[in-house]
């Protein structure tokens, strides 16, 4: 059985940082590519980063570049969003995910596999 379990959110200040971890167990971790994602009270799941299997390429939403850094550890099936210098708009559930895909579909939630339960991510003014 898949399991992908968030960790890591909670309140933080504009301008603070946190960091998100996503343990993944049940599935051949290392030829997965993996996303976040997160979802806003009344509005869509958006794609935040993602990295791919094999390269480790990484993938980001213009909103978050230069702030959020995506990275994973095979060794360990884990993946990671550090998120630095956080805006009240980063307010959100956060998702883990997880999918095998051409690297076109990377930004799309219904190309993804597995998903984590979420962790909700809150920045204060």
């Amino acid at each position: 059985q898949v399991q992908l379990v968030e960790s890591g959110g909670g309140l933080v200040q504009a301008g603070g940082s946190l960091r998100l971890s996503c343990a993944a167990s049940g599935l051949t971790f290392s030829s997965y590519h993996m996303g976040w994602f997160r979802q806003a009270p009344g509005k869509e799941r958006e794609f935040v980063a993602a990295i791919s299997w094999g390269s480790g390429r990484t993938y980001y939403q213009d909103s978050v570049k230069g702030r959020f850094a995506v990275s994973r550890d095979n060794a360990k099936n884990m993946v990671y969003l550090q998120m630095n210098s956080l805006k009240p708009e980063d307010t959100a559930v956060y998702y883990c995910a997880g999918g095998r895909f051409t690297l076109s579909a990377l930004v799309l939630a219904r190309a993804y596999d597995y998903w984590g339960q979420g962790t909700q991510v809150t920045v204060s003014a």
